[in-house]
């Protein structure tokens, strides 16, 4: 039944069946992350970076009341021109693809069609979290709650620096989640290498990181790993700065009552306008790093299977 709802293109299901390493990517960034045609050229140019790098890419989204898992340049064209796509979380899933709808998917529902292609490594911009005033507002991401338990490795620069991070970290805590950053002691903030909280775990190359991801599902704890990997110092906005253009887009959110999964897309395109462009570029940046070392590591985990 549930290989009846999955499209796996043939490059990547013939790299699965050879032990060849695969690298999922989530199709948000395409369809609600940044404008037409940034998007486009960045979704290639990220699946480009994988092959760069030794593995296979495998974009994810939802047409046709299917999840494809791979997808060809005319399609993610048309996920970066269409309008009404559906960011899709894992609730939106059955809704979606019953009703034969376009939909993005996030890295709650990428994770979640990733593992059921038999992908373990998933690179992404930045996880969801725990949002500031989440103590009223219950706002808590799906990510959070998926990672808990799909066995999918997370590579990402760390959590959105528009979250509670102090709260994500203790959040992924509860729910046994291994965090990693590679090279540095200190947890990335997205935009910058810093966020002021130490990493509960450091390792230095991705064969340690396909090691212990590899050690962690063999004691079946199930659930993802997060491995925060810092983007380079030459394109980072400090900490401060980016500090001052947050709080002002939470403001001006809450002013205009923006509130569910609305909410992030509004304040990266809000600290994107604000910036001049300039979060969007390291945005791209980060996302390109977490691509290369994301294939790396699917490289080392495929080595160590």
């Amino acid at each position: 039944m549930i290989n009846a709802l999955l499209e796996i293109h043939p490059e990547v299901q013939a790299a699965l069946e050879n032990n060849r390493p695969v690298v999922a990517l989530e199709s948000t960034i395409i369809s609600h992350g940044m404008p037409y045609p940034k998007n486009v050229e960045t979704a290639l140019a990220v699946e480009q970076t994988v092959r760069d790098n030794g593995a296979i890419p495998a974009t994810i989204a939802i047409f046709n009341g299917k999840c494809y898992v791979g997808l060809t340049k005319e399609q993610i064209e048309y996920f970066g021109k269409a309008e009404n796509v559906w960011k899709v979380s894992l609730r939106d899933m059955p809704y979606v693809l019953s009703k034969k709808l376009y939909g993005a998917t996030t890295v709650a529902a990428t994770m979640r069609i990733a593992s059921l292609a038999g992908i373990k490594i998933f690179v992404t911009g930045g996880i969801g979290g725990v949002h500031r005033g989440a103590a009223n507002s219950m706002d808590i991401s799906a990510d959070l709650t998926e990672m808990g338990q799909t066995s999918v490795a997370v590579i990402s620069a760390g959590v959105k620096s528009i979250l509670d991070i102090e709260l994500t970290l203790e959040y992924l805590e509860t729910k046994g989640i291994p965090v990693i950053t590679l090279g540095q002691d200190e947890f990335p903030s997205f935009y910058s290498q810093k966020s002021s909280y130490t990493s509960p775990l450091r390792l230095n190359s991705p064969e340690e990181i396909a090691a212990l991801i590899q050690t962690k599902w063999r004691l079946g704890l199930e659930g993802a790993a997060l491995i925060a990997n810092p983007i380079p110092v030459e394109y980072e906005v400090e900490k401060n700065e980016m500090e001052v253009y947050i709080k002002e887009a939470l403001a001006a959110a809450e002013k205009k009552n923006i509130k569910g999964k609305e909410v992030t897309p509004f304040l990266l395109q809000y600290i994107a306008n604000h910036t001049e462009g300039e979060s969007l570029q390291t945005n791209i940046a980060l996302i390109l790093h977490n691509a290369k070392v994301g294939a790396t590591i699917a490289a080392a985990y495929t080595t160590h299977r």
